[in-house]
């Protein structure tokens, strides 16, 4: 029968279809026409949603390896006290977008969670190529645990949170800070994570469907990694599906659609855990591509997965 779009999805998507037929077209490696596209396309998306009022957020700072500064966005429930945080990187393909253009996202989480969430502005390539965003992240990592106290958060309940090329940063920063012996990390929640810059050859089943396409992910692997993509020298720090040894990672929660160009590289992913022991929980989304959820928060499938991921985020 093949591949088809569930039915609430490509009704909520349809209400798109001028929008995203008006993007300009972006040849491999055209960077700045993708981040015209990307944020024509999420101001479309956030349009007329409400930021909750029982959220507030407040800048912090903190140094990169270069010693420059990178922002930090801490986001809480006024008046909560809850012990546990995560740290979330946002998604952009690892050249686009930053902190500003996810808040209502990160509100959302935290007004349903009671959960603070401390966002990162990492720097993006190709003017900040590897090592520089996952540097970024785990120096916004280390903050948090050394301000866990003014904070008022238990440093054993720290995860990490990430969707697209965040959620491959998230789990890069869970194997970074385990061979480095650093913070030691209680979860890890992957949003269609971003793991394998080996994605690259199209697979005809999904060409029908996909937003985020195998022309997109090579641009921007090939920003982050330059001449190395897809090397056999490429660490797991950068692209964690290169990953050997999984042992000692935090549980993990992985969400991924069936449509979606990272759905084999996810999947793999959770196998890789589960064979060292790592207790992972993985969903497949029937019917919806990379990012369905930000099209389409309100329908069946997309308030599922929220329930499913505010349950994870209460769990830590």
């Amino acid at each position: 029968m093949g591949f088809y779009l569930d039915s609430e999805f490509s009704t909520a998507l349809g209400k798109y279809a001028n929008l995203l037929d008006s993007l300009a077209e972006a040849p491999i490696g055209d960077i700045d026409t993708r981040r015209k596209n990307g944020a024509v396309l999420t101001q479309a998306l956030f349009q007329g949603h409400t930021f909750p009022a029982d959220v507030i957020f407040q800048n912090f700072a903190t140094r990169g390896a270069d010693h420059e500064e990178v922002q930090l966005r801490w986001y809480r429930k006024a008046d909560s006290n809850p012990g546990s945080a995560i740290l979330y990187i946002h998604g952009g393909g690892l050249i686009c977008h930053d902190i500003s253009r996810y808040d209502l996202v990160l509100a959302q989480y935290v007004a349903a969670s009671g959960v603070p969430l401390l966002s990162v502005n990492y720097r993006k390539a190709p003017e900040f190529p590897y090592p520089t965003p996952i540097d970024d992240c785990y120096r916004g990592l280390v903050w948090l645990f050394q301000n866990a106290q003014e904070l008022s958060i238990d440093p054993t309940r720290i995860g990490v949170m990430g969707d697209s090329a965040g959620g491959g940063l998230a789990a890069a920063l869970t194997i970074m800070a385990r061979d480095k012996k650093g913070p030691s990390l209680a979860r890890q929640l992957l949003l269609y994570p971003m793991l394998d810059d080996r994605t690259v050859t199209p697979d005809p089943q999904l060409l029908p469907f996909i937003t985020w396409t195998y022309e997109d992910n090579l641009t921007g692997w090939t920003a982050y990694l330059g001449n190395q993509v897809g090397s056999p020298s490429v660490s797991p720090h950068a692209a964690p599906a290169r990953l050997q040894d999984a042992q000692d990672l935090p549980p993990a929660f992985i969400d991924v659609g069936e449509l979606d160009i990272f759905r084999d590289e996810d999947m793999q992913y959770a196998r890789l855990l589960t064979d060292a022991g790592v207790s992972t929980e993985l969903h497949v989304r029937p019917g919806v591509i990379h990012s369905w959820e930000l099209f389409a928060p309100d329908i069946s499938i997309s308030q599922r997965a929220f329930a499913d991921r505010v349950r994870v985020m209460q769990e830590i």
